[in-house]
């Protein structure tokens, strides 16, 4: 089944959006040490450039889905990307570490809001019965970002200034925007989203920043055992907590936990959640392989990472098409299992692993991620009416970013602890690795619950193709 005209003018558009949000969360980290050197500032204190914005995101994502019910996608949609390539400009003026980080988490409650919204739109505008083929066309960028990031802020940072890491959003922000305001339906997105939920607002955004905080600290302050991380942790659950029996007697709560009764959307939120872990919290670990235990530059690294981005690249047309097919549930489950079975190989990495090898296991784990991730993403949004999109967004880009944060805490204290018991670094990286792995074997779980799950709806839709099927050949000819 081929997209329309308007999907495909709107899955154009926004891929601008995602480029730059998905860039920037991993662009920064490259260029912390030229910006501790250049703002004459200790890099425990420059690290609040990246865990600033991190907090933001988490604290701006359940407003989403609100916002575009009341407003409309469209102006949220710009409004967010135009907020984010002004805070750019201002990021790239800095004069100080102070300015840049509060620059930082204001460049951040516009990112935050890119992806979901942009998420929402395109699964309103495409329908359940494509979903899977428009999601795989989002989903690239979204795989690319986190392995390119590193990549072009190596070369932008040794090439030109630190500076330009910011100043390159600029441009692509105008554009986009331009596009939006030209291509962009008007009315997508809007409903009675009633009164704000203001108790909400006060419960879960604060509990996901304070759980993303705590997690980040825990590499920069010797393990979670330590009271700045978990501390933090502890009083975001708490939160969550009162905001689970706050959503179950609210009439309309910020995140509708009744999506949740629905087995398959869990289920995908579930696998969502996992995969995220798995792909960020190897995402730090990877590179780090590659400068410690290997001697290579950050820049080497980045490009040496490339192999997964492009596995990705290549099973994300194949899993949309699949996934409009028979469901994203299938799909996704053979997708965890691939990325499982090429993640036990870098268990076994040592300092002389050949390059060509690692290659070789990072092309079938990035072509096990392109078949798991999105193909999930889509289940999720197929079980879903229309109206429920928005508040879905929300909850899953929140479940996803704090599988993210789980995950690269959780494998950062173990590589902490690895390497601290172990004299060989790439003997740590090893061990490390097995956890990486686990996370990816964990997600088959849900996800072989939500190919379950979708089983009679695929016997439905195939019942009812055999019935239209079945109409049109009995149907007497027209003289």
């Amino acid at each position: 089944m081929s997209l329309d005209r308007e999907t495909r003018v709107v899955a154009v558009v926004v891929i601008a959006g995602v480029i730059m949000s998905i860039l920037d969360v991993t662009i920064v980290n490259v260029a912390l040490e030229a910006l501790a050197r250049d703002l004459r500032a200790p890099l425990g204190t420059i690290q609040w450039v990246a865990t600033g914005y991190l907090l933001s995101l988490a604290m701006v994502i359940p407003l989403s889905g609100w916002a575009s019910e009341r407003f409309g996608a469209k102006p949220v949609w710009m409004c967010s990307v135009a907020l984010f390539g002004a805070c750019s400009a201002l990021c790239g003026l800095s004069w100080s570490a102070a300015s840049l980080i509060c620059f930082r988490v204001l460049q951040g409650l516009g990112g935050g809001m890119i992806l979901p919204v942009e998420m929402s739109l395109l699964a309103q505008t495409a329908g359940p019965q494509r979903v899977g083929r428009v999601m795989s066309v989002v989903g690239v960028p979204m795989l690319l970002g986190p392995v390119l990031g590193p990549v072009i802020g190596g070369l932008l940072v040794d090439g030109a200034s630190w500076r330009w890491i910011f100043f390159v959003n600029v441009p692509i922000s105008v554009v986009a925007v331009i596009l939006a305001a030209r291509l962009l339906p008007r009315a997508a997105g809007r409903a009675d989203p009633g009164r704000l939920d203001w108790l909400g607002v006060a419960l879960l955004p604060p509990a996901l920043a304070a759980i993303v905080f705590g997690l980040s600290e825990t590499q920069s302050h010797g393990g979670i055992a330590r009271p700045l991380a978990f501390g933090p942790v502890v009083l975001g659950l708490l939160l969550t907590c009162l905001f689970v029996l706050h959503a179950r007697r609210a009439p309309r709560p910020l995140i509708d936990l009744r999506l949740f009764r629905s087995r398959r959307f869990s289920a995908a939120a579930a696998t969502a959640w996992m995969l995220g872990g798995a792909l960020f919290g190897a995402m730090i670990i990877l590179p780090l392989y590659y400068q410690v235990a290997r001697g290579e530059s950050a820049l080497t690294a980045g490009l040496l990472m490339a192999p997964q981005g492009l596995g990705a690249a290549l099973a994300m047309p194949f899993s949309g098409r699949l996934t409009d097919r028979v469901g994203g549930g299938p799909v996704a489950l053979v997708g965890c299992v691939i990325m499982a079975l090429a993640t036990l190989p870098l268990v076994l990495v040592d300092a002389t692993t050949p390059h060509a090898e690692l290659a070789a296991v990072l092309v079938a784990r990035g072509v096990g991620l392109g078949a798991a991730m999105m193909p999930a993403m889509a289940a999720a949004y197929a079980a879903l009416t229309p109206a429920e999109v928005p508040r879905a967004t929300s909850a899953l880009n929140a479940l996803q970013r704090i599988g993210g944060s789980m995950g690269t805490a959780l494998l950062a204290v173990v590589l902490q602890h690895e390497t601290r018991a172990t004299d060989a670094a790439a003997s740590a990286f090893g061990r490390t690795f097995a956890w990486a792995a686990a996370i990816t074997l964990a997600a088959v779980v849900p996800a072989a619950v939500l190919a379950f799950a979708e089983r009679p709806g695929r016997r439905r839709s195939r019942a009812a193709i055999a019935g239209a099927s079945s109409a049109t050949r009995t149907r007497p000819a027209s003289s």
